[in-house]
């Protein structure tokens, strides 16, 4: 017996209780695929929102609090309290220090999509994934007053292309109450698929965000044309916000504290990444929740292999005292409910982790389609191989009780056993 490798063993004692081994690796790899997936699409969540914008030295808005600002103006979440002015809009510009400016004026959509208006600035000037610039799947700029700009979401489900024609609506939602229709855009531009915000908006021109509203709406009576429109002075008299970026970053927080002391309006200047630092610490208690729920239901999938082995410890006495018979010492038993417990968690796990990865790399265009949360890493990798390894030793050490329990028996039952 002593010869007997224990590994063999205990892969034919399995085996030999096939349809209880089978249930308890399900539960552990359904455990182990929830862990690995709330953490990669946790991870992926957080890298996402840090990626969407860079470059930016400021987001300057009116005045409410930092977080909100940068959720309305980057991730087109929520609304601001306020717009601002365009005389503040120059002022700012023209500071000493700055090195370019990109306005944003939102508030109307196309068919449940973000249209924002900007200048040509936006596609120079605007960056995400740590330094990458915008690029065009097909298409330029807009150059003209009712040229559109879209994003590679807004162009796969709309199934738009270049030279197609749209409508703007105002405000947010799938169905527009009020439709800008009397002068629609022509898209002019593609983007390339960039995993933000922007692959989900529609991209026109300042003056058309003016001009469509003075060229009156579906039932308004008489409009004014394109061409009149083109004639006239479109400057805006108010924006959203607007993206700031200095010849030096040192001079952020001089150029803040003048925004935000502004005597002609309530302004507020943000750092990026102070923001996004804000952001996550108020989200950090529900993420760190999600992530302790996991970790619970991966300790829930051992305590079932401890439960299997505990549950037919009495019915293996038997099996143990022929082992006995066979030459096996009471540390060989003690042994083998170890290795049973350990291999039947690391099956459970490795299969975890492929469901996982086979899961995700299947959803990953959803969910940078729908959500802009653009997974990073789906192979895997060396964390994967820590937490198989982790459950594995952890369902070990969980076995070294019914182990134990086994030795006992082992030692008491001696070479007979009664029943």
């Amino acid at each position: 017996m002593a010869r007997l490798p224990v590994l063999n063993l205990a892969l034919r004692s399995i085996a030999n209780r096939r349809a209880t081994a089978i249930l308890t690796v399900l539960t552990v790899a359904i455990s182990v695929m929830l862990f690995l997936g709330v953490e990669k699409v946790r991870h992926g969540a957080r890298e996402s929102f840090e990626n969407t914008i860079s470059g930016v030295d400021l987001i300057v808005g009116a005045r409410s609090s930092p977080v909100n600002l940068l959720l309305y103006s980057v991730f087109h979440i929520g609304d601001a309290t306020n717009n601002i002015t365009w005389e503040s809009y120059e002022t700012v510009a023209s500071a000493p220090g700055v090195a370019w400016t990109v306005p944003i004026s939102l508030g109307d959509s196309h068919r449940g999509h973000r249209v924002i208006g900007s200048t040509p600035d936006l596609f120079e000037h605007y960056q995400y994934g740590g330094g990458r610039h915008l690029e065009f799947a097909s298409g330029q700029p807009f150059s003209d007053l009712f040229g559109a700009v879209i994003g590679a979401a807004v162009a796969r489900e709309q199934g738009y292309q270049t030279g197609d024609e749209i409508i703007v609506a105002h405000g947010m939602g799938a169905v527009g109450f009020i439709e800008h229709d009397s002068n629609p855009f022509t898209v002019v531009g593609v983007l390339a698929p960039t995993g933000t915000p922007l692959d989900q908006s529609v991209m026109v021109t300042l003056e058309a965000i003016e001009a469509i509203h003075l060229g009156g709406a579906t039932g308004s009576g008489a409009t004014v044309s394109a061409d009149e429109l083109r004639a006239m002075d479109l400057t805006p008299d108010q924006l959203t916000a607007f993206f700031v970026g200095l010849d030096s970053p040192v001079a952020a927080l001089r150029l803040q504290r003048a925004i935000n002391t502004y005597p002609e309006e309530p302004l507020q200047a943000v750092i990026p990444g102070v923001a996004l630092a804000q952001l996550w610490s108020i989200v950090g208690v529900a993420e760190r929740t999600l992530a302790a729920v996991a970790a619970f239901v991966v300790l829930t999938g051992l305590v079932s292999i401890l439960t299997a082995i505990l549950t037919s410890l009495n019915e293996r006495r038997r099996e143990m005292a022929i082992l006995r018979a066979l030459g096996a010492r009471p540390g060989h038993v003690f042994v083998l409910l170890v290795a049973e417990a350990a291999l039947v968690a690391l099956a459970g796990a490795v299969l975890g982790a492929i469901a996982t990865y086979g899961a995700l790399n299947a959803l990953a265009p959803l969910l940078e389609a729908r959500f802009g949360i653009l997974l990073p890493g789906l192979a895997p990798g060396l964390y994967d191989l820590t937490i198989v390894g982790a459950v594995t030793g952890a369902a070990a050490l969980l076995g070294l009780f019914p182990a134990w329990r086994a030795y006992r028996n082992s030692l008491a039952d001696g070479m007979t056993i009664k029943l």
